[in-house]
């Protein structure tokens, strides 16, 4: 640093790049800059801290940060200072309101003070809904999207991650989805949102008739970058946007992991990525491919010449699926730097097809086949195949292989691996019967029996000690674990858990202080000296939880308690933030 050339710290910032993360001390920045010559002064602690400070500036190359501040805006009043440097800015081309939160009526003055803002490009809004009722952010949502159509903006980014709108949140930015305001839209982010399926057919046809408006005016959408993991997309979800996907084409970027999504969603979007030459990024980490999945998308890359990153870790892929990508690997992917493959419950032989499939790869920087079932010396043998290529150091850690199972073991596996995929297909149908009964009730006979899987284990009473605090958590978790959006679903686990805690809470020798304890632990939030291994999934019980203190047998003076386990950090809660989300707004209003 004690050799950096003045005049070079300046240029530095007169080139920097405007969309690094903002700062907190724009006045130094901005002093530097009328004033160049004082950095011939600056001691090197000094120049240190100027680089920070340039990393992070608020204003600077057409962007307004308002990122991390913590803002509660709630009324038009509490949002003038921000709606008086947005109007202030002449030549606003990012805006950021992360980790703020914004209620409607904010949003309205906000949406305002953008309609003057017709150079807007980049709009940075994701985790700016904290607190807030899931009815308050479409119509926050809504105004915004106004404010930039009647600005005649043309956006190229738009994130709307971590925000908690559900399926109706969608429909409050469908409008600017589909206007002129996103014809010029290359980069569409809408990570953990919780839109689930209905979310995800409305997204599908609103970037379909973005792309049928777009191209009437000889400019189609070109989107290149579309994120949207942890959103419960499932096979329908995912199947909607593969049509779209299809429709548009110009994908670099897609990243959907942790969404439920079975192989048949796999399938439709590995036939859409086919129709996305130039695909770049695949990230579909932790859905489930199976062998049909993987074979799928195999085909599918074998047409891809652009493929620099594959994330299909903890995808079941399985050894037949491994060696159907590995085939796929090897006849092409020239450009490849990074293949995940990890936790997908590969054996030995199929991960060294992966292996000697990479030899040709001279641009792999990684390959990752931790978590599989290799054993030590197939561990050896990996490491063998690929030092004889030179290429050892693309290796990641195998510290967590399984260890090689014998041939019988295989053998069980694969009848497994039939049964399992037999059994999502019987799922599926099962699923789509249950579509069919919700579209056509009247149908149905009120007083007939429903078909639905969930119900058939919805008892908590065959058994149940309801004055056992244990046994009642025990009850509480079975039947919440079942618990879907599906309406027939969530019906029957409402019900079940309304049975179930209803008996409880009005029997005069139920603890009610010792059930939410045990709860607590049970789900991972509460620690104990007793060794009881935490559920791996709370988005049924947060769901159950959420339905169940709204009632009026729920005792309201262990709300505060709940509320207070809840609201700490957790990397469990955390994975299943719309529901948590919910609760947190359900426990606020008790």
């Amino acid at each position: 640093m004690d050799d950096l050339d003045p005049v070079a710290i300046y240029v530095l910032f007169e080139e920097w790049d405007p969309q690094t993360e903002s700062s907190q001390d724009d006045q130094t920045v901005c002093r530097l800059r009328e004033e160049p010559t004082n950095v011939a002064n600056m001691a090197s602690e000094d120049i240190a801290k100027l680089a920070e400070t340039l990393a992070k500036t608020q204003v600077a190359g057409g962007q307004l940060s308002f990122k991390g501040k913590s803002l509660k805006l709630n009324t038009a009043e509490d949002a003038k200072d921000v709606i008086k440097e947005i109007e202030d800015f002449d030549g606003l081309e990012a805006l950021r309101l992360e980790g703020n939160t914004v209620g409607v009526e904010a949003a309205r003055v906000i949406a305002k003070a953008l309609e003057k803002k017709s150079e807007l490009k980049r709009c940075h809004w994701s985790d700016m809904f904290t607190g807030r009722l899931r009815s308050e952010i479409p119509p926050a949502l809504i105004s915004l999207g106004e404010g930039l159509i009647t600005a005649g903006a043309q956006l190229v980014e738009l994130d709307l991650s971590d925000n908690a709108f559900g399926p109706d949140g969608v429909r409050g930015f469908e409008a600017l989805l589909k206007s002129s305001a996103c014809f010029t839209l290359h980069e569409l982010k809408l990570n953990n949102c919780g839109m689930g399926i209905g979310g995800g057919k409305i997204l599908a046809a609103a970037l379909t008739e973005c792309h049928r408006k777009s191209s009437a005016q000889g400019k189609p959408l070109a989107l290149k970058v579309f994120v949207a993991g942890r959103n419960r997309l499932e096979n329908d979800g995912a199947t909607a946007l593969a049509e779209a996907f299809g429709i548009i084409g110009t994908l670099e970027e897609v990243h959907m992991p942790q969404n439920g999504i079975n192989h048949p969603g796999v399938t439709a979007l590995a036939q859409a990525f086919a129709i996305n030459p130039l695909l770049r990024v695949i990230n579909l980490n932790d859905n489930t491919f199976t062998e049909k999945g993987a074979v799928a998308m195999a085909k599918t890359l074998k047409s891809l010449r652009q493929v620099e990153v594959i994330n299909f870790g903890d995808c079941l892929v399985r050894s037949k699926g491994a060696v159907a990508i590995a085939d796929a690997v090897r006849g092409g992917l020239p450009k490849l730097k990074e293949l995940n493959l990890s936790f997908c419950e590969i054996k030995r032989d199929a991960a060294l097809a992966v292996a000697e499939a990479v030899a040709d790869k001279a641009e792999l920087e990684k390959l990752d086949l931790n978590g599989n079932t290799l054993g030590e010396e197939g561990c050896e043998q990996l490491q063998e195949v690929l030092d004889g290529f030179n290429m050892a150091k693309v290796l990641a850690s195998l510290s967590d292989d399984e260890g090689e199972d014998d041939e019988e073991e295989e053998e069980e596996e694969e009848e497994e691996g039939e049964e399992d995929e037999e059994e999502e297909e019987e799922d599926e149908e099962e699923e789509e019967e249950e579509e069919e009964e919700e579209e056509e009730p009247q149908q149905q006979e009120q007083g007939e029996e429903s078909t639905t899987p969930s119900r058939k284990i919805l008892d908590p009473n065959s058994g149940t000690d309801t004055s056992d605090p244990e046994k009642v958590v025990s009850a509480f978790l079975k039947v919440s674990s079942v618990f879907k959006d599906e309406a027939t679903v969530r019906t029957a686990v409402q019900d079940a858990v309304d049975a179930l805690m209803k008996k409880a809470f009005s029997s005069s020798s139920f603890n009610s202080n010792a059930f939410l304890t045990r709860l607590l632990i049970h789900m991972g939030l509460l620690k104990s000296e007793d060794k009881i291994k935490a559920i791996a999934n709370l988005y049924g019980p947060l769901m159950a939880l959420n339905h169940m203190v709204q009632q009026d047998y729920f005792p309201k003076a262990l709300a505060p308690l709940l509320l207070a386990f809840v609201t700490k950090p957790n990397g469990a809660l955390e994975s299943c933030s719309f529901a948590r989300h919910s609760l947190l707004q359900t426990l606020y209003k008790v």
